[in-house]
């Protein structure tokens, strides 16, 4: 029986989570891990107080991501589901790991024009659903921000595009390769897709 490992890659705003939601239809006993849950989990529990310490956070985000990539595989679970806006960072790291325990994997990489993202991004960030972790320079669980739009790290539009480009979003890939342009969210017709993963 094939394993498989379905990365949805793409930069930030691309509608990840939504497409998350339609696949757990097709494919209800998923596991769904993703790096920014991590984030999440070590910001409640550790905190930071400075963009140093939160970089320094993050290191232990992934050795927990990898970790718990590796203790599922190994258990041999069938679907491993993971959403991040991945690049040649993580790219070697995934492929050990899928080469190691024989999954196949599925890259749907989702991308946009600019423009569009941007526009989603900055709404994104500041709405009080969004962890408050993500846009400060300090956070410990407790902390609130009644405007997010004070959040004293809040990406730039610059700082957005340098980021696209210089981490390569729109090129990521392993395995067998799905893209689909989301720039305009009414335009996308996952059908096919869903069906071939409900057949797998």
């Amino acid at each position: 029986m094939d394993k498989y490992l379905i990365l949805i890659a793409g930069s930030p705003a691309t509608g990840k989570s939504y497409l998350i939601n339609l696949i757990k239809k097709v494919l209800p006993d998923m596991f769904i891990l993703t790096p920014d849950e991590g984030k999440e989990i070590f910001a409640d529990s550790v905190g930071f107080d400075s963009l140093e310490e939160k970089a320094q956070l993050e290191k232990k985000v992934w050795e927990f991501y990898y970790g718990a990539l590796d203790l599922y595989m190994s258990a041999g679970k069938r679907f491993i589901l993971s959403e991040y806006p991945f690049s040649n960072k993580q790219r070697s790291s995934l492929e050990s790991l899928a080469n190691k325990y024989s999954y196949k994997v599925i890259t749907i990489r989702l991308v946009a024009d600019f423009d569009a993202l941007w526009a989603r991004r900055k709404v994104r960030d500041i709405e009080n659903d969004r962890h408050l972790s993500h846009v400060m320079s300090h956070y410990h669980f407790g902390d609130s921000l009644d405007d997010r739009s004070k959040a004293d790290s809040l990406i730039t539009e610059e700082e957005f595009r340098n980021i696209i480009e210089t981490r390569q979003y729109n090129e990521f890939s392993l395995g067998q390769l799905y893209e689909y342009d989301v720039s305009d969210f009414s335009k996308v017709d996952y059908t096919d897709l869903l069906n071939k993963l409900r057949t797998l």
